[in-house]
């Protein structure tokens, strides 16, 4: 059995609550973890533009709000990575979700694990995203590349969580979920 097979079978035994359904109270978002299965799977990430109004030049998963004609959360995570970095929806095996994350702009975000053929072809939509980049994905779930800060936002303790691949600062919701994973996977 291949590492990433040990991976699929972990991640889909210990899955939260799956195919959940928009909420509607509040904002909905989704993002896509799209992990590319390579002979050492990857896990595709992106860099926002730095003309964006809201998280410019931040590392991101491609992912957004939810929209009215998305029928699930895994809709809108296929639809935004199309939008984003031209991944086509059906070529995405959807493996599951994660717990939904509370962004710090009030946005409840699933992020949905995707896994996509070594052969895709993605490309970034200049408006969006400025870059797209690969990590290797038992790189990115080592526990121990993470770094944390604890700070104080409107009377509440937040823990931010980073870590640097290369010359990229993965950090804040990007790192949290994957770093969510890794701990998801690392109590089984």
């Amino acid at each position: 059995m291949t590492k990433l097979n040990q991976f699929i079978n972990r991640f889909q035994f210990t899955l939260p609550i799956t195919r959940q359904p928009i909420s509607q109270a509040g904002k909905s978002a989704a993002v896509l973890l799209p992990i590319i299965n390579k002979p050492i799977p990857t896990l595709l990430l992106t860099q926002r533009s730095p003309f964006l109004r809201s998280h410019a030049g931040q590392v991101a998963f491609p992912g957004g709000m939810s929209d009215p004609e998305d029928t699930t959360l895994a809709a809108t995570a296929l639809r935004e990575a199309y939008e984003e970095v031209a991944i086509p929806p059906e070529k995405v095996q959807i493996l599951g979700q994660l717990t939904p994350m509370l962004s710090y702009g009030g946005y409840q975000v699933t992020p949905i694990v995707g896994l996509l053929p070594d052969n895709i072809h993605y490309q970034a939509n200049p408006s969006e995203v400025s870059s797209i980049f690969e990590v290797p994905l038992f790189d990115a779930l080592s526990l121990h590349r993470y770094k944390y800060v604890d700070i104080n936002r409107s009377g509440h303790k937040n823990r931010i969580f980073f870590y640097w691949y290369n010359d990229r600062l993965v950090w804040g919701l990007t790192a949290s979920i994957i770093h969510q994973l890794a701990l998801q996977l690392d109590s089984y």
